[in-house]
């Protein structure tokens, strides 16, 4: 497929005396190359893009002109990677070989790669330790984290999703990441690996077929995809950690632990180009490159060659699911890239117990001032990894949460675009059109993409709250039927999968109970046969009633924003000097947003 990536590609090398730095190389036309798009493209490929109306092919898509790469090779020290979609080659190479390639035929400039600093890579969020074992024994899951895998897909709506039957069915996902170690023995995949739907593994930095040697950082990603919980007695599946367990896979290894490296980013160009020949429909991406490669200034979504990779695998029918990174709450701040790409879908992290922005959550805008992130999801989760299951936290898991969510609505909506999709994606956000540089446009929901049969019973059919002009203060206060919290039912039983589990409240034992019933004890959670009555839905988390609001100038860039707990009709008071020159001040409550301006 013409593609290469990592220190060991097959091309020739050659012995020098001076240091060899990497250089990308970009070439000027591919005049004459031979392409037939029915044998470089699987069928799932071709029905992608018949489906999304896009070309058989295009010019990005035929391959390097094979005398332009002879002669690179030639010169070059080694060819790391040869690149269709941007008609590149990038090598290792001196300085004197790096000005003779500047000479040679096809050759339009010559790059070299700024040099990376040492340091710890910033692009995992709970990066794998080296020293997991293989098959350990596992962890008992306890109560409360055993809530916590069934929230993170209930905050998504998993039970509507299910009970639609939307679990991804018929969707290739791929997944880009540091490494599966344990996935093919971990039980929470036996019916992912028994069902045949890992359909092809590569390591792009090893240039080899083999993904499971390496990191573990992958099994914890993919478990908030396709893992599932411990079977349930009988034999039934256990409840699924993700909302894709039915999707199909395809695992790429392009990152590695320890330094960030160029190589990195060659590996995800090579991996994408692969996903794309392979059909896949989503990529979820994992990482972040930040300072130890960048300037803040340099998230502009055109900077890295991995955002200008999403970006052209958003042209081809695919779309690109990034979390935001885990900088929030040190020197960096702002999100990484690719997620900084315009048309990638960057995802931040919520806390589980608040609802709200966790800490380590990666901010927007972009450098050049475009929102950022897109939607959030639970930042901290349950999920697979090489002792088992664990809580573990980082925006490494809020994306893959969404791309399952993904996978859910293109399987529902077949025939919509990558860009159509990303589109419908922004407006299921919980606040939307409301939107800040930390909670993006929210969590999306089933219900708000038009797809659902059922309307939101949490959407507000009318406003919420007023804004009252002052002399020098704009006020905003609560309407009266809009303070009030309707009462909260628990139900005893909540269900998934079709597995449900009972939480028993505490009651007296019966004496007239027959001998040797159990009396289960307090929060104990017990399996019901399937097959048992319908149990209700997994009650929201008992979050207060928050009020969003942000300050806008005329370009919709946020200058203040702020989320409040609502503990009084008078929430918010905005000088009216702030809302000169055409700023805007925008308020969301209770699925209403509204706007003020002078």
């Amino acid at each position: 497929m013409g593609l290469l990536a990592g220190a060991e590609g097959s091309y020739a090398q050659h012995p020098t005396s001076a240091t060899a730095t990497r250089y990308w190389v970009t070439l000027g036309d591919k005049h004459g190359v031979r392409f037939d798009p029915r044998q470089y493209f699987s069928p799932a490929a071709q029905v992608r893009r018949q489906r999304q109306q896009l070309p058989a092919f295009e010019v990005s898509d035929l391959p390097v002109r094979p005398d332009y790469l002879a002669g690179i090779t030639a010169v070059a020290d080694t060819v790391t990677l040869v690149s269709r979609w941007f008609n590149a080659v990038a090598c290792r190479a001196t300085p004197s070989q790096a000005a003779a390639l500047k000479y040679l035929p096809g050759v339009v400039d010559v790059m070299a790669w700024p040099q990376a600093a040492g340091g710890i890579a910033a692009c995992l969020a709970n990066s794998s330790r080296g020293d997991e074992p293989t098959n350990p024994p596992l962890k008992a899951i306890s109560a409360n984290d055993y809530l916590l895998a069934r929230r993170q897909t209930a905050h998504l709506d998993g039970p509507a999703l299910r009970a639609a039957g939307l679990e991804g069915n018929g969707v290739r996902i791929a997944v880009f990441d540091v490494g599966f170690r344990g996935l093919l023995e971990h039980p929470a995949f036996q019916e992912l690996v028994s069902g045949k739907r890992i359909i092809a593994t590569h390591d792009f930095l090893k240039n080899r077929d083999d993904v499971y040697q390496s990191g573990s950082h992958g099994t914890e990603v993919m478990g908030c995809l396709a893992g599932r919980l411990p079977a349930a007695t009988g034999g039934a599946p256990g409840p699924a950690l993700g909302l894709a367990p039915a999707a199909e896979y395809l695992l790429a290894r392009t990152e590695q632990l320890g330094r960030e490296r160029y190589a990195e980013e060659e590996a995800w160009l090579a991996a994408v180009e692969w996903a794309d020949r392979l059909g896949a429909d989503i990529i979820n991406s994992s990482l972040a490159y930040t300072e130890q490669r960048y300037f803040p200034e340099q998230m502009n979504g055109r900077r890295s060659l991995v955002s200008r990779a999403a970006n052209m695998a958003a042209r081809k029918g695919i779309l690109v699911v990034s979390a935001a990174g885990n900088d929030g709450d040190n020197d960096w701040v702002r999100i990484g890239t690719p997620a900084d790409a315009d048309s990638v879908l960057a995802v931040g992290g919520l806390d589980p117990e608040t609802g709200l922005h966790v800490d380590f959550s990666s901010y927007g805008p972009t450098a050049d001032r475009r929102p950022k992130p897109n939607l959030a999801a639970f930042g901290i989760v349950l999920t697979t990894t090489a002792r088992g299951y664990e809580r573990l936290e980082g925006t490494s898991f809020s994306a893959p949460l969404v791309a399952g969510f993904v996978a859910c609505m293109w399987q529902q909506k077949r025939d919509a675009t990558a860009m159509e999709l990303f589109k419908e994606l922004e407006k299921s956000g919980e606040l939307f059109p409301y939107f800040d540089y930390a909670h993006g446009y929210g969590r999306p929901r089933y219900q708000h993409t038009g797809l659902s049969n059922r309307s939101s019973s949490s959407a507000a059919t009318g406003p919420t709250f007023d804004f009252m002009p002052h002399d020098s203060l704009v006020a905003v206060v609560i309407r009266a039927d809009a303070a009030l919290r309707p009462a909260e039912l628990l139900p005893m039983m909540v269900e998934q999968s079709g597995v449900a589990v009972q939480v028993v409240p505490v009651v007296p034992a019966d004496p007239k109970a027959p001998a040797g019933a159990p009396v289960p004890s307090v929060g104990r959670e017990l399996p019901v046969p399937v097959g048992n009555a319908p149990s209700a839905p997994l009650p929201e988390p008992n979050y207060p009633s928050y009020l969003y609001w942000n300050l806008a100038d005329r370009r919709g860039v946020l200058h203040r924003y702020e989320t409040r707990a609502v503990t009084q009709r008078l929430v918010v008071q905005v000088p009216r000097r702030l809302l000169q020159n055409g700023n805007v001040l925008s308020v969301h409550f209770k699925g209403y947003t509204g706007t003020y301006s002078e």
